[in-house]
């Protein structure tokens, strides 16, 4: 079996406990998936807790502590530099120095779910095998518990929405990404049609992460109001164990497509009065970026566009569940594609 390291960012948060702790007492091998954590910020009580792990991770430190001269309108940003910064310090570590083929990228405030191995260790071999996915993500923007299907945790989408929160890269892609790394805002960065390239991730049905760190520098933008409400799965999935060709661009499509598209289509008003007895799927259509955003208002969905592609989207579908059945939020069926001015 391949080895996926686990790179950890951590800066100066000493609560990096509650992260560890958990990938330590999760990870099935030690030697199939090494813990390397990067310190950025030299915050001394943070160090001391990662140090306490001994050898159980190897722990590194950023060694460009400087201030980065910024534009003085983004003076206020200068932490989103320093991050961007030490991404690509620590990935260069990854794929440069210790030559990994593959790796996990985990910041220290986010919880593993008992299976978060598991998923990763099954899509690899995905990722390897078709050129259209350019990461796995363990994490569901829209993974609200009334909005997902616990029940069916093995649940896996295609996503042309970059997640992060728990991600799987391969070393091709940071070739790919190194000589362009940008100064600031990487993961938005990410998201940019210049990078994804017509691209997509894999993610789950339920999210594999959640995140505990209201404190940060987005000061808690979205924290209250989506991420803390976010189910974290609970149940193993032996997802080695399944066939997931499924997820492999040409198949999906045909599948996924005829499922949305044959759904009847519903107004909002009538999903808003079903009682839930029937629970066949749905369609709800919007047409635009602004019926787009009042229904993901109305319906509790996250309703920000990132280079016009909505979070979570697939050909710009948004699947999740309402009062216990599934609604596909869909473009009309001739969609050509995402409109960068939407954001």
């Amino acid at each position: 079996p391949p080895v996926i390291p686990v790179l950890v960012l951590a800066c100066d948060r000493s609560s990096v406990r509650r992260c560890l702790d958990k990938i330590l007492r999760y990870r099935p091998s030690a030697r199939r998936f090494p813990v390397i954590v990067s310190q950025d910020c030299g915050h001394a009580e943070t160090a001391r807790v990662i140090s306490s792990y001994g050898r159980a991770v190897a722990h590194i430190r950023q060694p460009d502590l400087s201030d980065i001269p910024v534009p003085p309108e983004h003076r206020k940003f200068q932490g989103y530099y320093r991050i961007s910064r030490h991404y690509r310090w620590a990935l260069g570590q990854v794929f440069r120095t210790f030559r990994y083929r593959a790796a996990i990228v985990v910041e220290d405030d986010l919880e593993v779910a008992p299976d978060f191995f598991e998923y990763f260790q099954a899509v690899l071999p995905l990722l390897r095998e078709d050129p259209s996915l350019w990461c796995a993500s363990a994490w569901h923007d829209n993974g609200k518990e009334a909005m997902v299907d616990a029940g069916r945790a093995e649940l896996l989408y295609r996503t042309d929405f970059f997640p992060g929160l728990g991600w799987l890269l391969l070393a091709e892609l940071w070739d790919e990404l190194e000589p362009k790394w940008p100064p600031a805002f990487w993961d938005d960065w990410m998201r940019q049609p210049e990078q994804r390239r017509g691209r997509s991730c894999v993610r789950p049905e339920v999210s594999r992460t959640m995140t505990f760190g209201r404190k940060g520098v987005s000061h808690g933008q979205f924290f209250d109001q989506y991420l803390k409400f976010i189910k974290l799965n609970d149940r193993f999935v032996p997802f080695t164990q399944l066939d997931l060709s499924y997820l492999k661009k040409d198949e999906y499509e045909r599948f996924f497509l005829q499922q949305v598209y044959s759904a009847p289509e519903v107004k909002l008003e009538e999903l808003q009065k079903d009682p839930g007895r029937d629970l066949g799927a749905v369609r709800l259509q919007y047409r635009g970026r602004d019926s787009f955003k009042a229904l993901a208002k109305a319906l509790g969905l996250m309703d920000d566009l990132k280079s016009g592609v909505p979070r979570a989207g697939y050909r710009g579908i948004v699947s999740f569940l309402c009062r216990g059945r599934r609604v596909f939020l869909a473009p009309p069926s001739d969609w050509t594609g995402y409109d960068p001015s939407w954001s």
